[in-house]
Formats: C-alpha cells, structure tokens, sequence
C-alpha cells in the first residue's frame, strides 16, 4: 500500500476521531498484554482505542447532498454494505461535525467511492475550512439534484432510510436507488492516518 499522510478532520469509523496525532506502534512493549491501555470503568482507554482502530485500512469516500440550494459534502471511512434486500449502506458522523446540522435536513444523498488519485480531494472534504465544492473540484448535479463528484469509481444514490444516535456519532442508513459505476479506476484506501492504494504483491 503506496500511502500520503494526511492531517484531516475525516468523518470517522464509530467511536474513533480518525485523527493524524496517532503515534506508530502500541502503547505497551508487552504485545499480548494491554492491560495498561484499560479502562477498568468504561472500557479499552480511547487512545488506544483510536489507535487499533487506526491499524484498519478502509475505503474512503465521500458524502454529498443538496441542503437549501447549495451543495454539502464531507468524507468518510466508516461507509459499508448493510444489505441486499432491500439495497442498505451506512456511514457514521461525529455529532460534534459541522457538516451534520445541514447534512441531516437532506433525504437524498450520494455516496461517492473515491479513487486512488482523488487523495486531495478527499482531505479536501474533511477540512472544515476548505470550499469543498470550489476550484479544483469537478462535480456536476444528478436528475435527483444530488451532487456528483467526477471520476469516483462509484456513486450511490441513496434516500435516507434510517437515523441513529450511537455514542458520540450518530448512524445514517441509506437505501440505494441508483448505482453508477467506473470500472477502470481503483479505489483510494485510509489507514493509520495516510491515504493510499494497492500495490501489486511480487
């Protein structure tokens, strides 16, 4: 895995501030015994935590819909499949995210899976001051109105299905109305704080 080190304000897994502090290696040299990263009254401590999560290469995307006329959009590394009958995704937001309060008003949205060489846009999509869908991003609207992010190897189009508060983030479940595909593009992966892609094993 080819990998760019990224400091950005992603949309985290569940539970975890997908975060570019994460220190390399374990917080104890006894590798089977962790017992110093616990916490006896509320479970494993968080920096730990946040950093065995961090060791989980994910695929990144990005989340767009229409709020009041103008586009919304943040990226994501906690998105996966929920089911095929009916078609479900999920993806997690940070109750604390800025993006939220507006993301949450749209009944459509897109999910767009990134490719490899879209590394700047997607640290772009988790930078709370950047014009997201501003010069150098090219994204055109869908027939439903949702915006779509160019070259992404994938993009759903989802209504919302469902809506949770879980811990601090809160669980947004999409059912698939329409799927576009790119099949000459490979996806753009994140772990331990650093975009990247596969590399071909000798």
């Amino acid at each position: 895995m080819t990998a760019r080190n990224v400091a950005s304000d992603l949309a985290p897994r569940p539970a975890q501030n997908v975060a570019p502090d994460l220190a390399p290696g374990f917080a104890s040299n006894a590798a089977p015994d962790l017992a110093a990263g616990r916490d006896r009254s509320d479970g494993v401590g968080a920096d730990l935590f946040r950093e065995a999560l961090g060791r989980h290469a994910s695929g990144v995307v990005a989340i767009t819909a229409e709020v009041g006329g103008a586009p919304v959009g943040l990226t994501a590394t906690s998105f996966t499949s929920v089911s095929l009958a009916p078609p479900l995704v999920s993806f997690y937001i940070a109750d604390s995210s800025t993006t939220w309060p507006r993301l949450r008003l749209a009944r459509i949205f897109g999910v767009h899976l990134l490719a490899t060489d879209q590394a700047d846009l997607a640290a772009r999509f988790a930078d709370r001051g950047a014009d997201r869908f501003g010069p150098p991003t090219a994204w055109r609207p869908s027939e439903e109105g949702v915006p779509l992010i160019d070259d992404a190897i994938a993009h759903l189009i989802c209504d919302r299905h469902e809506t949770h508060a879980i811990g601090d983030h809160w669980l947004v479940v999409g059912h698939v109305r329409r799927a576009l595909l790119n099949r000459r593009r490979e996806p753009l992966l994140y772990h331990q704080g650093a975009f990247g892609g596969f590399a071909e094993l000798p």
